[in-house]
Parts: C-alpha cells; structure tokens; sequence
C-alpha cells in the first residue's frame, strides 16, 4: 500500500490527474500526503479542491498559505488580490462544503518519524513540540471564533518564537513557521522578504534546513519551488516536494516507502 507524498498544486488540476494516473493510482489501495497549497494562481483550483475532498481519508493534507488566504478571504473579511485565481471557488454552489472541508486539515501530519508541513519545521521545535503548536492553531479553525482569528492571522510581527507568547501573537508565528518559512537565523527569527533560492538569503540567515536538530524526524515540505525538489547543505533529513508546477517546472510525487520521486511536466 504506496503512500506518495505531492507537492504544491497551486490549482493545477490537469497535471494532478496526469500525474495520479502515471502513479497508476488506486483509492482503494494507495495514500496521498498532499504538502499544502491545493490552490491559487493556477486555472483549476476549484477542481483541485474537489478531487482532493472526493478521496476522503486516502488524502492527508496540511494547510498551506494560499490555503489559509483563501479562508481569510471567505470566512475572515480579506480581499483578493491581483494574481489571486479563487472566484470560481468563491462562486462556486459547493462553496461552503468545501470551505468547511478546508478549514478542517491540519498544519501538520505524522506517521512515526515522518511529519509533512507546508514550509518546514525549525530545528528548535522538536517534532512532539511542533506537532502540538499545529494543534493550538487547529484548534482555533475548528473553533467558533475561527473567523476572529482569520481576520487578525494576516502580519509578520513577531517573527521570533518565545514559549512565551500567548493569544494572536503566539498563533500568528506558529502559522507563520509551519506555512511561510524560508528563511531563518540561528535565533530561528523569520525572514519574509527573501523568497527565491538559496543566493537570495539576508545577511545573516540560511535555509531552515541548513540547521541542525536533535531529533532525526524525516521532515516532508512544499512551498519552495526555487529549491526544484533539492535541499543543498541539508543538515537534517528534509525533503522538498515542490517543484514548481504552477511556474512551468513539474508537479512531483514522492513515494515514502522507496524514496522514488515520479514527476509531470507543470502547467504552461
């Protein structure tokens, strides 16, 4: 029973079905752990969001930023913006099950040592620790202030976790880390600014996986499609999924138990 890890869809609904039928999927037999933003800036993120519901439990997915971006712009008072190719869901007669759906998953799963999030997990929260600050958001999009806490989500301050922080602060950073990270210092601080590849790293900052950590969790992510799929200098067991489908490169899946990548070409 293949469990194939994909990375980012971005709305690419076509590549996802090319790409399931070169797996020569089977809902009946096979997973997919999907790493994140299932939509925005591709042609089919209504599709996407339909098929990905339609397979039930055989689908794990985490939330990524365009994910939660369109629930702050349905249920949290946000606007669109340019480049945002969400109305057809917004539009859409199924609209309020699939949000309801979406807002649903997790930031992160976990199988034994292998955990996925959208953008990484920071080498100074251990895998237990991770998996519990995920909860504390989880719970708050399950919650019945989840539209308070979609319209106060959005912001870059704090960019340093602290055990301290409490309420919108300490929820924002989790989100923040588990959705957006690239970058980070060796103090763990967020650096949102930089979002090409490794050369376009501030002063004093590198990739999150360039740093060393005590447990030796395999860590599945998307959200980096400059990476293409690599993890250079990686001091812990990380493996980049997205490879930039919506951008032209491919969509990738990653089967978990034999370390096979399989890959489409992406949208053009």
């Amino acid at each position: 029973m293949p469990t194939y890890a994909i990375g980012d869809l971005q709305g690419c609904h076509a590549e996802f079905v090319a790409l399931l039928e070169r797996l020569s999927f089977d809902p009946r037999r096979d997973r997919l752990w999907l790493a994140g933003d299932l939509v925005n800036r591709g042609p089919g993120s209504l599709d996407c969001l339909r098929e990905v519901m339609a397979l039930g439990e055989r689908a794990e997915v985490v939330l990524g930023n365009h994910d939660l971006h369109l629930l702050a712009v349905a249920r949290g008072g946000a606007g669109l913006k340019r480049k945002d190719t969400l109305a057809a869901i917004l539009e859409a007669p199924d609209r309020e099950a699939l949000l309801d759906w979406l807002q649903s998953r997790p930031l992160l799963v976990r199988r034994a040592d292998t955990l996925m999030t959208h953008a990484g997990v920071p080498p100074q929260w251990e895998a237990d620790q991770a998996e519990r600050l995920a909860g504390e958001v989880e719970a708050c999009l399950r919650g019945e202030r989840a539209g308070h806490f979609l319209e106060r989500m959005y912001g870059n301050e704090p960019s340093c976790w602290r055990d301290d922080l409490d309420g919108i602060e300490r929820q924002r950073v989790i989100v923040n880390t588990l959705t957006r990270m690239r970058f980070i210092d060796v103090e763990g601080c967020l650096d949102f600014a930089a979002k090409e590849g490794l050369d376009s790293a501030p002063e004093g900052f590198a990739p999150w996986f360039q740093f060393a950590r005590d447990d030796q969790s395999r860590l599945l992510f998307g959200h980096w499609a400059a990476l293409e799929g690599r993890t250079p200098g990686s001091r812990v067991r990380a493996e980049a999924l997205d490879t930039g489908c919506v951008w032209g490169g491919e969509l990738t899946a990653l089967n978990l138990e034999t370390g096979e990548r399989i890959s489409v070409p992406g949208w053009r």
